[in-house]
């Protein structure tokens, strides 16, 4: 009978967090995919838009992807960046607050009329070279390239974030469905636009007063994150953003529009400022 059970402990609420939190870290997807590296994550990226590339029939390096360029000026594109991030590694300084696009354009625009197999080909030697490069210094050095000044860890990450969104570009240019980064670089991702957030909420500069920011991204690589962005004095405002871990990463490529991106919000004002910042991170 209901009246013979023993009173509950008045501690119960507390037993039953303490337990959840031993189980797991608050805030983590479970399970957790096994740790990589940068330069594995952006090896991984490389593979999978050159996996794209060389299933790619003549006519479709034609296709329109990015800007003015086709496909295979696009690939001129990364090609570009490639050498630019050699040049960063030799500590060129002309190379740290160059344009990432007009420093690439001449690179890109010479694309046109090669063959497409010579396009695929340097490109996929820039990035061997890259990795060889990256792989042996420290992942902790800083490096200037293109306006970013960062460790070579989480410029690498930038990288592969840079490789997944030109690879879809691509796909989107043929008609291939898109792709979606594997558990282990995706936790990455998410974890470096997490931590540049602040930074493109400020680049935007939409308002006066800081949001106390409870970012909730959901699916593999997610997580929680309570973080303050915006202006640095006034009266804080609370905001809660729910959304899918992969779209939040199609906005901080700036390929989905704040408006277009499925969110649940709390403070919705101060939301969308927050998610215009992340869009204003995309180099592209």
């Amino acid at each position: 009978m209901i009246g013979d059970l023993a009173a509950l402990p008045g501690d119960l609420r507390d037993q039953v967090l303490a337990a959840a939190r031993d189980a797991r870290t608050p805030g983590l997807a479970v399970p957790r995919p096994p740790v990589m590296t940068a330069v594995e994550a952006f090896g991984r990226a490389a593979d999978s838009l050159y996996a794209v590339l060389c299933a790619l029939e003549e006519e479709q390096w034609l296709a329109p992807a990015l800007r003015d360029l086709d496909v295979q000026g696009a690939v001129g594109h990364l090609t570009a960046v490639e050498t630019d991030m050699h040049r960063a590694l030799a500590d060129d300084d002309a190379v740290a607050k160059a344009d990432h696009v007009a420093s690439t354009q001449a690179v890109a625009a010479a694309q046109r009329g090669r063959p497409a197999r010579a396009t695929c080909r340097d490109w996929r030697d820039a990035v061997d070279r890259t990795i060889a490069l990256a792989d042996s210094e420290p992942a902790e050095r800083r490096v200037a390239i293109h306006g970013l000044a960062m460790r070579l860890c989480d410029l690498l990450v930038v990288r592969a974030f840079e490789l997944w969104t030109h690879e879809n570009d691509i796909r989107l240019a043929v008609g291939l469905p898109p792709s979606v980064p594997d558990d282990a670089t995706l936790c990455l991702m998410t974890a470096l636009a997490i931590q540049l957030l602040p930074i493109g909420v400020a680049r935007v500069g939409l308002s006066t007063s800081p949001v106390d920011l409870h970012l909730v991204l959901t699916g593999p690589g997610g997580g929680a994150w309570d973080l303050t962005v915006g202006a640095t004095a006034g009266q804080s405002v609370a905001t809660t953003i729910v959304a899918d871990s992969v779209g939040f990463c199609r906005l901080v490529a700036n390929r989905v529009r704040p408006d277009d991106l499925e969110v649940v919000v709390e403070g919705a004002d101060r939301a969308y400022e927050v998610l215009a910042g992340a869009a204003s991170l995309a180099l592209d």
